[in-house]
């Protein structure tokens, strides 16, 4: 298992203590939170920082976090993690990201998230790859079609209340080949 990989401006690597600072910001920003049921405390930031990186020894897969290269900045994170048990459908892997505001619209998202699916298909081998968010997060929706996945069903979160515009989720596939199709789609129009 990697503790890192490279991409041509990401580095995706284990956690330091020197991230949580900016991952904890990143909790509490409205706007990077936007999605989600709630804003994170600094002790829910750490944990979830905490939790991201044990997958790495626990199921030899995880959520690195990002640097960006040129700069050494930490801008979020990427990575795969089990797809919870209370989400209604098939199991398996899920490819997740979230990224501090000021790193929005840049591509990075869409290149950290294709690094963990090349780990995905790669390294372990899988023949498909999930991504779950509100029906309402188009930006992240972008993000996996880009990525080359299909929309396969919407399902209410169990876990969010009835009545929240954010209650509505949306499960997105990709298969190894329409990864690598949408991979190489992407680098014909570079």
């Amino acid at each position: 298992m990697p503790l890192e990989t490279r991409t041509a401006r990401l580095l995706l690597r284990r956690w330091r203590e020197s991230d949580l600072a900016p991952f904890a910001a990143m909790g509490e920003d409205p706007e990077v939170m936007r999605y989600f049921p709630s804003r994170l405390t600094r002790a829910q930031s750490d944990a979830l920082a905490g939790r991201a990186d044990r997958l790495f020894e626990t199921h030899g897969y995880g959520l690195w976090a990002l640097e960006k290269r040129s700069t050494g900045d930490f801008i979020g994170f990427t990575g795969l993690a089990p797809v919870p048990a209370f989400i209604p459908g098939p199991g398996g892997l899920e490819v997740g990201w979230r990224l501090a505001r000021s790193f929005w619209g840049q591509g990075y998202a869409t290149e950290a998230a294709r690094a963990a699916l090349d780990f995905a298909f790669g390294r372990l081998e899988l023949e498909q790859v999930q991504a779950i968010t509100a029906v309402i997060n188009e930006p992240s929706r972008a993000v996996m079609e880009r990525l080359g996945m299909t929309a396969t069903a919407e399902f209410q979160h169990p876990k969010i209340p009835v009545g929240s515009p954010l209650r509505v989720h949306i499960r997105y596939a990709v298969s190894r080949a329409a990864a690598a199709q949408a991979c190489a789609a992407a680098d014909l129009t570079r």
